[in-house]
């Protein structure tokens, strides 16, 4: 438990400061972009797993066979998540004016935990697309061409999310002007 520590000192203002600096304010602004401290928050990734889930439940309802309900939520679920969270950079949801921009060199994925490595929510975002992966492989019966498929996203994906590749542009696309 940490204890927050309100005490201020108070210290006399010199002969020489004068009352502008006496009034003197600063803003404060956070460390974490706002757009990606959710995924710490609590019940996140339940609700980043039900999500999916109801995807894959809209699919069965629009009379998809499972292995193709499953087959289409991993690759809308690598697709929609390579592009959220390794191709977008700054603050897509927020007020890009409020940060003056001080987030558009970093993708979501680079923001995450302030960009620290092997976090429990970079874990968990390493991990989900591996067990989606994993049940759809199943459900295929591991049908060549669809694990081709799914095989390919995956790996897409996690080397993506590998530590050595944390600001790394390749090919120089979508490099920071």
């Amino acid at each position: 438990l940490t204890v927050l520590d309100l005490r201020t000192t108070r210290q006399p203002p010199s002969a020489l400061t004068g009352a502008s600096e006496m009034l003197h304010c600063s803003v404060v602004y956070p460390t974490v972009n706002p757009n990606v401290s959710w995924i710490g928050e609590r019940c996140a990734w339940t609700s980043y797993i039900m999500i999916v889930m109801s995807f894959r439940s809209l699919l069965e309802l629009l009379k998809f066979d499972p292995p193709s309900a499953w087959t289409t939520t991993h690759l809308v679920h690598a697709l929609f998540t390579w592009f959220a969270f390794h191709w977008v950079r700054g603050s897509p949801l927020g007020d890009s004016f409020a940060d003056q921009g001080r987030y558009w060199k970093y993708t979501w994925w680079e923001q995450i935990d302030n960009g620290q490595q092997n976090t429990p929510n970079r874990k968990f975002l390493s991990v989900f697309p591996v067990v989606l992966y994993l049940i759809t492989c199943h459900h295929t019966q591991y049908h060549i061409p669809t694990l081709t498929v799914n095989t390919i996203a995956v790996a897409v994906l996690l080397i993506s999310k590998l530590p050595s590749m944390h600001k790394v542009r390749l090919f120089g696309i979508n490099q920071w002007p």
